[in-house]
């Protein structure tokens, strides 16, 4: 039968993804709906009570969060109300399925994978394009091992030796992303304070140095660093990931991490001045090419000595 919305066509090629993007697909899962039920001239308020639903229920449906996808038998009942296509409806609950396929991520527990952290790893597994701009430690989707560990030792100093092993584990896992054949394109602006701050031990930071190196020469890793006597730099005063997904569905997300919670940004008028801010940096830090010499220098401080 063949699609009967253009809606369809944009969601057929994630029923075929080989891995598991539950994320993704509760977030794109709830776009839909919220897209459905704008075109059938329902407001939430309005969707919500003739389904039975509490107004908080169903903007959390079609916001996409928790940890698991909404129920199926509310999103039926949502398909219903609006009177939705057989074949809309039935790819719209193929996805629904998919999206409650595990990601390896989920595997941890809550207190290494708090909801929020869950929400970001999950994104992150599904972004097109991820750009981060760091003023603490090296990021994490380019930290190593040893890195690693010393940032967890540092940050969580009475943590058993177990606890430890175990977050320098979920960040390795984490890291894989950028080895896949279908990457996601990583920008990365690095305040130059962090590769001045010792972490671990001076060996620690040069192989962290010449693994940064290594990463800013591949094709989808682009770094620059933001030297300490730049003037009239525009860094903000917190880390901030900026996500961003294929395809029109999806808006783009913002990641601000707090001590204990963080906070994700949808709105376009807010998403776009974290852009505009990312930008401004990419222009004031160091290209590329003078990043990874910069990069290079730095690690002599750390080299071994003969």
């Amino acid at each position: 039968m063949p699609p009967e919305s253009p809606r369809v066509s944009r969601l057929e090629p994630y029923l075929s993804r080989t891995e598991p993007a539950p994320t993704l697909l509760k977030m794109l899962v709830g776009v839909q709906l919220a897209g459905i039920r704008e075109d059938a001239g329902l407001s939430q308020e309005q969707a919500a009570r003739d389904v039975g639903f509490s107004p908080a229920k169903l903007s959390r449906i079609e916001a996409g969060k928790g940890r698991r996808p909404p129920v199926e038998a509310d999103v039926r009942a949502l398909l219903k109300r609006y009177g939705t296509a057989d074949y809309e409806a039935s790819v719209l609950l193929q996805l629904l399925k998919r999206a409650g396929e595990p990601g390896w991520w989920q595997r941890y527990d809550k207190r290494l994978m708090p909801e929020w952290f869950d929400r970001l790893v999950g994104l992150q597994e599904a972004a097109t394009a991820i750009r981060t701009y760091e003023l603490q430690h090296v990021p994490g989707l380019l930290q190593t091992e040893d890195y690693t560990r010393a940032v967890v030792q540092r940050g969580l100093p009475t943590a058993p030796a177990r606890e430890v092993e175990r977050r320098v584990e979920l960040r390795m896992h984490r890291r894989r992303l950028l080895d896949r054949a279908e990457a996601p394109r990583l920008w990365a602006v690095v305040d130059e304070s962090v590769l001045l701050r010792v972490l671990g031990s001076p060996a620690v930071m040069h192989a962290q140095l010449e693994h940064l190196v290594e990463m800013a020469q591949t094709p989808h890793v682009t770094v620059q660093v933001v030297p300490l006597d730049a003037t009239n730099a525009s860094a903000p005063a917190m880390p901030i990931t900026y996500l961003r997904f294929g395809g029109a569905d999806l808006p783009d997300i913002v990641y601000l991490e707090h001590i204990k919670s963080a906070a994700f940004l949808e709105d376009v008028d807010e998403t776009e001045e974290y852009r505009l801010a990312l930008d401004r940096l990419g222009d004031e830090a160091l290209d590329p090419r003078q990043s990874i010499r910069r990069l290079r220098e730095t690690m002599k401080r750390y080299a071994p000595e003969s």
